[in-house]
């Protein structure tokens, strides 16, 4: 849309505006808001790449009671660990039989989810923690479980051991090293976040 002399007008009068007070505000008070406004700025940067990177992705798996052959059993066990992690008494098998609904339904409820027994992207994104250096639990064994399913038939590559030692960290960075290679601005740090999550339940280098 082609902008006319009167919105330029305004812009640079808005501009001056600010600039204007600003100017009169004391140097600390000019400082402290300078880098509220860059801390703002560098937030609104943030967002919007973890956004593109999500979208690079594919969705969220959605996973129910029953078959779920769009999807292979690691990333039922991987849903299984994480209801687990949160206090679910299941035994981790890679079906999503009728404990693992119940215990969908119990998270969902208890987190003030649409309560559907159905495990959507909602319902993963308030499953999963941040994990690095240290963790331990069912969580980090879904991230054992998933580097294991991606060695294919050379054996396993981490003891599901649900401790995040050395060796999984660094199985951790050679996955976000390779999915950097294919999403830009994936961030390499050894640490499983949202995004490193978002790519390991959807199967990302898999196959």
């Amino acid at each position: 849309m082609m902008t006319t002399g009167k919105s330029i007008g305004a812009a640079v009068l808005t501009t001056g505006v600010a600039l204007g007070v600003l100017a009169a505000m004391p140097a600390t008070t000019q400082a402290a808001t300078t880098a509220a406004t860059a801390a703002t700025a560098a937030t609104v940067t943030s967002q919007a790449q973890a956004q593109a990177q999500a979208q690079a992705l594919r969705p969220w798996p959605v996973l129910r009671q029953g078959t779920n052959s769009a999807w292979p059993k690691v990333t039922v066990r991987s849903l299984q660990y994480l209801l687990a992690a949160h206090g679910a008494k299941l035994v981790i098998t890679g079906t999503f039989d009728t404990k693992t609904r119940a215990a969908v339904i119990n998270f969902q409820r208890s987190h003030h989810l649409a309560v559907d027994g159905v495990a959507g992207s909602a319902t993963w994104r308030a499953l999963i923690p941040k994990l690095k250096l240290g963790s331990t639990g069912p969580a980090v064994r879904a991230v054992q479980d998933q580097a294991n399913f991606r060695n294919g038939r050379d054996g396993h590559s981490l003891n599901v051991d649900g401790i995040y030692g050395k060796k999984t960290q660094a199985w951790v960075r050679g996955f976000q090293h390779a999915m950097a290679q294919e999403v830009r601005g994936f961030t390499v740090n050894g640490v499983v976040d949202t995004i490193t999550w978002h790519a390991l339940v959807t199967e990302s280098l898999a196959g």
